[in-house]
């Protein structure tokens, strides 16, 4: 092989040479072929292939069973169209190929007939993948016309997944799937980088439209189209077998070699052409192209077949071709060809030839890139052995990590440009998981957080959990386990790396010399670092996006009330409603004697405020939790106090500090609530949304500031401070009236400081304030700079029109510009003083989300920090190209050729290659 940049190899096979004689009978193993949406669960043999056709039940989990349309219907229709799998629900969907040889070359084929099934007389367009690399765009142009999708691939695993993504254009369908293993010597374009995906297959020279070649002709069950050409061309055929050679590249069954064209008229040339077709996702496609060439007249010695390859006019080879007598010969490029808006193929005889050209059959594929890797392999196999233990559905289909976009729900991976990517954050609370707790997620080795929370699992803790080495956050709380908590876990609670959450566990043994909990070490784990990345930042502000009201049952607060001994970062099972009367709180009432011992005698403050001090805690299941005391002196008082406590009960969101008790004990007031163990956002100026639009009646915070937004060990971030949060009458009015003034200074609505009515425009304000100090790194009011407002200070550079001044330095420029100029524009939209001119918090999340985009569009385009992604060509052809308004693409050149066994030199090529 000629180390080239490209190559175009003839092998033309001299009489004599090394052939495959006889072929054996063709071996069926490892051929897959499924009929989608078949009904029942038995198949049935083609008639005409007699190969064996199963039902789509049990590769994959998704989708339901159609019939077309009964207009549709006809005779001459193959059985696997007459019915499909439509996939309604869920952006991707995935059929499994099992028990496969991991490394192997593969031809996948995807059927398709629209055939009116859905009764909408609408054609759909959507996007096929094999595993996590884009294939092509499905494009159904004609209800009656089958469509066909093939691609040649090697498969890195022992699996491959072939994935229907909805891309918005209609409901994706599928009419069958099959398999067919090839030997890896075959089609040496397709590599573990680049698979190939068939654009056109013709056979020259059949008599008929119908004459089309498939299995068993085909051992590899290529399906050979007809290229009928009467008035230009005589057809050639022979009954004698047509032989490969030895290092047989393409394995041209001898059904196709059989028959040739040539020119009617002696004096022309074999002439045939196509349009490029770009499509969205590549507007320049490249092509491969084989012709497949082999004389079937035996020759006298004074006559001579000899022509040449041209490709728009210039010619492929420096020298010309002499086809062999019965011998399978072909010329193939193994990269894409130039790019042009035409392709027109010639062959042409040469001067010396007394016959004119031939050409048995021809094949054109576009190339796609296969660079983009799965999942760890063993994250994946546990996800799906996860999946399938606890029957879930979600949108876990196809790969867990890959591609971003189509990520699962309910995890989160990390992604490095060295290795694949691995999980590590798994959050299945509330799920609805019964049994005991699967030994797969002791393979999950990067994972980090795991969450099964709030679910019917039994039986014991596996302590071959605290095998995960990354593991620093596990939540069992709120099921049904029994037994004690594993050595190793403990091990792990006391050296103080895991923060183990098992409240609400009846049978669980957390007490006793055998089972007792040792006291956790004090270990304040930072994950984030000033300064953070802008797509964090957004990210972390985005999440925050509902509140949402739960009813609990209404009930007194009493001693008697059993403790809701939840886990730190959930909120309470029941919760009561607000009433201006009286504090009816249905969560646990602490007295003030409890409270000294939660917190050993108030021995650790965490911080103060206005209300009270804020004291670390540990409740006695090991929780841990934050104790605000009130100040006796607090100018604040009981109303605040009740106002917190009765909003904290009635609201429960992911986002908002959860409430787990309280205590009013004579004049001792004080709210436990969860533990934040990052501590504020003022605190890393690393996120916020909003209680206007879920909560009934809706609520204005009048306070919102990066110390009132907590962060937990994953960083997610929390609303907290309701003491001076205000309900409004959402249908009335979208301010409330009030007297006493609340607010820091820097983050206070102006429009609220002359009314002295804040409305859900106020919060507005705060939250925009907060958005340019997660920007700049800066607080909200400049102290060394004669308090200049960090509103005033950003407007000032930005009349400039360099962001780049505003941004925080510490960044060192990891952020997508555009993004930066977007987030900015937001906050200063927020901060307009009229409060008329300010969007509401529900478009702001919309507005943040674009930055989110810009961010991902980054990581993806990559640069010389981040993950690089490629980008795959994407192929919307049909099966019947050949011909004048239709398209096939072949060879890119430039020193291109390698030449077969029978060739004694290399030849050079004309055409220079095309800068794509």
């Amino acid at each position: 092989m000629a180390a080239r940049s490209w190559f175009l190899l003839l092998c033309l096979a001299a009489a004599g040479g090394g052939v495959l004689q006889a072929r054996a009978q063709p071996d069926l193993k490892g051929f897959i072929s499924l009929d989608c949406g078949l009904q029942g669960k038995t198949g049935y043999v083609d008639d005409k292939t007699k190969l064996s056709y199963a039902p789509d039940d049990g590769f994959t989990d998704g989708g339901t069973k159609r019939n077309i349309s009964v207009e549709y219907m006809r005779t001459s229709l193959s059985a696997r169209y007459h019915n499909v799998r439509s996939f309604p629900d869920g952006e991707r969907n995935c059929y499994t190929l099992q028990s496969l040889e991991a490394g192997l070359k593969y031809l996948i084929r995807a059927t398709f007939l629209y055939g009116n099934y859905d009764g909408l007389r609408k054609v759909p367009m959507f996007d096929l993948y094999i595993g996590v690399n884009f294939w092509t765009m499905v494009n159904i142009s004609d209800p009656r016309r089958a469509e066909l999708m093939e691609a040649i691939v090697v498969v890195p695993e022992d699996f491959v997944q072939v994935c229907l993504v909805n891309t918005g254009a209609g409901t994706p369908f599928i009419s069958g799937l099959d398999l067919r293993p090839l030997e890896n010597t075959f089609y040496p374009q397709a590599t573990e980088t680049q698979g190939l995906v068939l654009y056109s297959r013709k056979n020259f020279g059949p008599t008929a439209e119908t004459d089309l070649i498939r299995y068993p002709e085909d051992t590899h069950d290529r399906t050979w189209l007809p290229f009928v050409n009467p008035g230009d061309w005589l057809e050639i055929s022979t009954t004698r077998t047509v032989d490969n050679v030895v290092d047989d590249k393409f394995g041209a069954p001898t059904a196709v070699m059989q028959t040739a064209v040539t020119p009617r008229n002696a004096s022309k040339s074999i002439e045939f052409s196509w349009d490029s077709a770009p499509q969205p996702k590549d507007p320049t496609p490249g092509y491969i192209a084989i012709f497949h060439i082999a004389e079937l007249q035996l020759l006298p010695n004074n006559a001579l077949r000899q022509f040449n390859i041209r490709l728009n006019g210039k010619p492929v080879l420096n020298e010309s071709v002499t086809p062999q007598f019965l011998y399978a010969g072909f010329v193939y490029s193994t990269i894409p060809l130039p790019t042009y808006a035409q392709y027109n193929i010639s062959l042409s005889a040469t001067a010396n030839s007394t016959l004119p050209p031939i050409i048995n059959a021809v094949e054109v594929y576009s190339v796609i890139p296969t660079t983009n890797v799965g999942t760890d392999a063993q994250d994946a196999s546990a996800m799906i052995a996860i999946k399938a233990k606890y029957q879930l559905k979600k949108n876990w289909m196809g790969d867990p990590c890959v591609p971003k976009t189509l990520s699962w729900d309910r995890l989160t991976c990390s992604y490095a440009t060295s290795s694949r990517p691995r999980i590590t954050s798994l959050n299945l609370s509330s799920s609805n998981l019964s049994g005991d707790i699967s030994s797969s997620f002791a393979n999950l080795k990067a994972v980090k957080y795991l969450d099964l929370s709030n679910n019917n699992l039994t039986g014991s803790i596996p302590d071959a959990l605290s095998e995960l080495p990354s593991l620093t956050v596990l939540d069992l709380t709120g099921n049904q386990l029994n037994g004690s908590i594993p050595s190793g876990l403990l091990t792990k609670i006391q050296d103080g790396s895991l923060d183990l959450r098992y409240g609400n566990n009846p049978n669980l043994c957390t007490n006793g010399s055998s089972c007792q909990l040792a006291k956790r070490k004090n270990k304040l784990v930072i994950y984030i670092v000033v300064p953070i990345a802008l797509v964090v930042v957004i990210v972390s502000i985005a999440v925050i996006v509902f509140c949402q009201l739960r009813r609990g049952r209404q009930g007194s607060a009493s001693n008697s009330i059993k403790p809701d001994n939840g886990t730190v970062g959930y909120a309470p099972k029941n919760s009561g409603h607000m009433h201006s009367s009286s504090l009816r709180l249905e969560n646990r009432r602490f007295t003030y004697q409890e409270l000294e011992m939660i917190t050993h005698n108030f021995q650790r403050e965490l911080g103060r405020g206005g209300f009270g001090c804020v004291y670390d805690g540990f409740l006695e299941d090991r929780t841990r939790v934050a104790v605000k005391l009130m100040f006796k002196t607090s100018k604040q008082g009981d109303k605040e106090f009740l106002a917190e406590a009765q909003i904290l009960t009635r609201i429960h969101h992911k986002n908002l500090v959860s409430m787990i008790g309280y205590c009013k004990d004579g004049d001792n007031m004080a709210l436990v609530y969860e533990y934040m163990s990052e501590g504020t956002l003022q605190e890393h100026i690393a996120g916020l949304e909003y209680l206007h639009k879920g909560c009934n009646p809706p609520l204005i915070h009048r306070d919102v500031k990066a110390a009132n937004i907590l962060l937990n060990a994953m960083l997610e971030a929390k609303i907290a401070d309701f003491g001076l949060s205000k309900a409004f009458n959402r249908d009335n009015n979208s301010h409330v009236s009030t007297i006493t003034f609340a607010g820091t200074p820097g983050y206070v609505d102006p429009e609220y400081l002359m009314t002295m009515q804040p409305t859900t425009k106020s919060d507005v304000y705060s939250f925009g304030v907060v958005v340019l100090e997660l920007v700049t790194g800066k607080p909200a009011v400049l102290r060394n700079m004669d308090n200049t407002s960090i509103i005033q200070w950003v407007r000032q550079y930005l009349a400039q029109g360099n962001i780049e001044d505003v941004v925080d330095a510490r960044m060192n420029g990891d952020h997508d510009i555009n993004s930066v100029w977007k987030a900015v524009d937001i906050a200063l939209k927020c901060t307009m003083q009229e409060s008329v001119q300010r969007p509401t918090m529900i478009d702001v999340v919309a507005l943040l989300q674009e930055c989110v985009e810009l961010e991902n569009r980054r990581a993806k385009e990559g640069n010389m920090t981040n993950h690089i992604y490629t980008t795959s060509r994407e192929d919307n052809s049909s099966d019947n190209m050949y011909n004048p308004h239709q398209s096939t693409n072949v060879i890119q050149s430039d020193d291109v050729f390698e030449v077969g066994h029978n060739i004694g030199r290399v030849p050079t090529m004309a055409i220079g290659p095309s800068a794509r």
